[in-house]
């Protein structure tokens, strides 16, 4: 929380990297699956700061989706939302990396798989129809 009692900017990047890390790994295609194990950067954040946030005991909801997937890159986009309004919406467009090599890789097509099951069909964040984290 801030002074004002509102969540922070800072902290809702936060919870939208804890969402997409959920989504990229927990729910990564098959145990022993080495999908996006290799690493990820992130290339960027686009945050829209629709309402504030305040202090409350309720828990709030990350719905996470997929809106783009090119050969070495992917869209992720985000909604931080209770049961009543929508607090942010959000993307991050994220670049598998090979950390041994240091360099960006292609997406396999294992990944590409798991990733088209969380596509919503278009090329932009406004319809949610991916999981909740």
């Amino acid at each position: 929380m801030d002074a004002f009692g509102h969540v922070n900017n800072v902290v809702f990047l936060r919870y939208l990297e804890e969402a997409r890390i959920d989504f990229m790994f927990r729910l990564a295609p098959g145990e022993g699956s080495t999908s996006f194990t290799g690493g990820s950067v992130v290339a960027r954040h686009e945050i829209d700061y629709l309402r504030p946030l305040v202090h409350r005991h309720e828990p709030v909801t990350v719905e996470t989706w997929v809106t783009r997937i090119n050969a070495a890159s992917l869209t992720v986009a985000y909604e931080v939302k209770d049961t009543e309004q929508v607090y942010v919406r959000a993307s991050t467009v994220v670049v598998p990396f090979n950390l041994a090599e240091g360099r960006p890789r292609r997406i396999t097509a294992e990944e590409r798989s798991f990733l088209e099951a969380y596509t919503d069909g278009a090329d932009d964040a406004d319809s949610p129809e991916g999981v909740a984290a």
